[in-house]
C-alpha cells in the first residue's frame, strides 16, 4: 500500500511521536524500513531506505536507529517499533548485556552491530519513550511506517 492510500484508509492511534517498521521478503532477502516523525497529526519528516539483502530483524534495528538519530536529544518523544523483540532488547536486555562485555548467558547476540549503535542512542536520549505497537492494527501512523518500509518493493512492481 502507498502512503497516499494509508492517509485515506486509515486514522487511529497516536497523532504524535515518531513511528518506525521496517521488513524482508523473503526473510532473509531483500528487505526496507521507514520512519516518520509526526506532530499533533502533521509530518514533520520521514525517512525509508533498501538493503538487497537483510533480515527483518535488521531493517526494524535499522528503521529504530534512524528513528532515534531524527529525534530532538532533549525533547520528549515517543518512538514506536511494531518488532517487540527489538524494544524488549534495548529496553530489558542491552544494559545487561553491556555490562557482561555483550554476552549472553545463552550465546551469541545476532545483530550486535546495530544493537550497540541503537542502545548508545538510547542511552544519549533518556527523554526518549521506546515502546511497542501492534503491527497492522489499524493505527494510521504505524500503517504509514509500513508503507515507507515496504516502498522499495512496490516500486519494483508496478
Amino acid at each position: 500500500m502507498k502512503t497516499s492510500e494509508v492517509l485515506t484508509k486509515f486514522s487511529g492511534g497516536p497523532q504524535s511521536g515518531i513511528f518506525t517498521d521496517g521488513g524482508a521478503q523473503p526473510n532473509p532477502g531483500p528487505g526496507g524500513w521507514g520512519v516518520v516523525w509526526v506532530k499533533n497529526g502533521e509530518i514533520i519528516r520521514e525517512l525509508s531506505g533498501y538493503e538487497p539483502q537483510t533480515t527483518n530483524n535488521r531493517m526494524e534495528l535499522t528503521a529504530l536507529i534512524e528513528g532515534f538519530r531524527l529525534a530532538p536529544i532533549n525533547e520528549e518523544i515517543e518512538i514506536f517499533s511494531d518488532s517487540e523483540l527489538c524494544v524488549k532488547t534495548i529496553n530489558l536486555w542491552a544494559a545487561s548485556w553491556e555490562t557482561r562485555g555483550w554476552k549472553r548467558k545463552t550465546g551469541e547476540i545476532k545483530n550486535l552491530d546495530l544493537i550497540k549503535t541503537l542502545y548508545e542512542l538510547k542511552k544519549n536520549r533518556p527523554l526518549i519513550k521506546l515502546s511497542w505497537i501492534k503491527a497492522h492494527n489499524g493505527w494510521l501512523w504505524n500503517e504509514y511506517a509500513d508503507a515507507l518500509a515496504t516502498s522499495w518493493n512496490q516500486n519494483n512492481n508496478e
